[in-house]
């Protein structure tokens, strides 16, 4: 009954998205739209929109900003949950300092910042903003598997003569491989949906599927607003299996630590 109503929570709104996505004109309290039209898949498709490119831009972004942030999470997880240093507390707080930060003063600052670097309006710039976004999240999770993980495995991998490469490769990467793979969904998603911090950083010359979808959204066209979020759904959805995929086949791969 539960996982039903989960089920209708979440497929519910994204069955409205769709049917709106085909609409013209849906008044309430009309249980059912009154005219379909076909103007926002149109719009969507149409040569002004350049929608693949715009897609192709959110999705290599959003990937990079994944690979860039759980790579500097796993490591400050390590540095966190594996050593003892002076300012180590004061390290772990400032990894956290864009949870207490309001998102538009934490934007316009990077922005000034970026600005001065010559980072505004580049696609670097955008992915580094993301980054920051997103680190403290990845953060999160990657020292709390590193401190459930400990450091055992790697100590006697070690002392059976491998090295630092491959005591990583075929022992802590396997064990960590749920984690690493929850950070990047985190961190792929988080920056797919960023609209205002993108918008400010890439001052307009680096267009995202969020930032082109926001002035519809804004503007209340919700047809071609809902036929942005079906592609925007699709995108996420498909990034997001092939996490699972990569998961499930990390998971069922067979580790024998004595033969390698």
């Amino acid at each position: 009954m539960l996982v039903a109503l989960q089920a209708l929570c979440v497929l519910g709104p994204v069955a409205i998205i769709v049917v709106w996505a085909f609409t013209a004109s849906w008044p309430w309290p009309s249980l059912l739209p009154e005219t379909l039209s076909a103007r926002g898949v149109e719009e969507l498709f149409g040569p002004a929109q350049r929608l693949t490119d715009v897609l192709g831009t959110s999705v290599g972004i959003a990937l990079a900003t994944a690979v860039l942030t759980t790579t500097v999470a796993a490591l400050a997880g390590r540095a966190l949950s594996r050593y003892r240093f002076a300012g180590r507390e004061v390290f772990r707080f400032a990894v956290l300092t864009p949870f207490l930060i309001p998102a538009t003063v934490f934007a316009m600052g990077v922005q000034v910042a970026f600005i001065r670097a010559g980072l505004a309006g580049t696609v670097a710039g955008v992915v580094v903003s993301h980054v920051i976004v997103a680190l403290p999240y990845a953060s999160l999770i990657m020292v709390d598997a590193m401190e459930a993980a400990g450091s055992r495995l790697e100590e006697q991998a070690r002392l059976c003569g491998a090295g630092s490469a491959r005591a990583w490769a075929t022992v802590i990467l396997p064990v960590l491989a749920p984690s690493l793979l929850s950070a990047a969904s985190m961190s792929y998603i988080l920056s797919f949906s960023q609209y205002f911090i993108t918008l400010l950083v890439g001052a307009g010359k680096v267009k995202t599927l969020a930032l082109v979808m926001f002035p519809y959204l804004a503007g209340g066209d919700r047809t071609i607003a809902s036929a942005y979020g079906v592609v925007f759904l699709a995108a996420t959805l498909i990034v997001f299996l092939l996490f699972e995929v990569l998961l499930r086949k990390q998971a069922s791969r067979e580790i024998d630590y004595f033969n390698g």
